[in-house]
């Protein structure tokens, strides 16, 4: 399977520690990427306003708005860009907060640089993997359409976080297959998250196409197994 990285990809770096901002504007920007740097929640606001990066890596604790609460906010309003946040809290109750709020990745400081660029390429590499399903997958009065990557409802289009888009896609490749946690992690590139982590990326994505998420009919838990897809009417 051929995937083709966007050229020069942008990435725009949220943090206010401004030794560590310009060591990884300069580390990514000797790695091929362009880069923008910012110093704050409110100076990415600005700049999102002029500019729209292939990827945010964004610090959580800043004064002011914190990363997790930036990232929930561009989340309600819409911005699908990927959001890879850095924080020096990593257990795994931070991490799931960080899911909740709509990040697509998570990585705890202290990290290695060329961690961060893994990191960054597996995301941009899943945002432009083909999926492999065959036409669209009805889903109750939503159509998704594995090509294009778009989830359609009555009123039009239903927005889709990367990550949300990927982990559907991956779920309409394969209906009625129960498929584990760890091939749904693995196929995201998230292959060192907890399972918890998964399952709040489903929740997420039940909220998006089931009537009910407490009473799913379309992303079914099967327990002790992982998860299925069984696409209808």
């Amino acid at each position: 399977m051929n995937e083709t990285l966007p050229a020069e990809a942008h990435i725009l770096i949220v943090d206010d520690d401004t030794r560590l901002r310009s060591l990884l504007e300069r580390f990514l920007a000797e790695r091929g990427f362009r880069v923008t740097g910012c110093a704050d929640a409110a100076a990415a606001r600005e700049r999102l306003r002029v500019i729209t990066p292939d990827l945010i890596v964004l610090d959580i604790m800043m004064p002011g708005e914190s990363g997790l609460e930036l990232t929930t906010a561009l989340r309600e309003e819409g911005l699908d860009i990927p959001v890879l946040l850095l924080t020096a809290r990593g257990a795994p109750e931070d991490r799931i907060a960080g899911f909740e709020a709509g990040a697509d990745d998570y990585l705890p400081k202290p990290f290695a640089p060329d961690e961060l660029v893994l990191r960054i390429r597996a995301i941009l590499r899943r945002m432009a993997r083909p999926v492999a399903a065959e036409g669209p997958v009805q889903l109750g009065a939503a159509w998704f359409d594995p090509e294009r990557g778009e989830l359609r409802g009555p009123a039009g289009p239903i927005r889709l976080t990367s990550g949300e888009r990927a982990l559907l896609g991956f779920l309409a490749a394969r209906p009625n297959v129960v498929l584990s946690r760890e091939e749904i992690a693995a196929a995201l590139g998230m292959a060192d998250t907890s399972e918890r982590a998964i399952d709040v990326q489903i929740t997420r994505l039940r909220r998006k196409i089931e009537a009910d998420p407490r009473e799913p009919r379309f992303i079914h838990t099967i327990r002790g197994r992982g998860y299925v897809l069984k696409p209808g009417p």
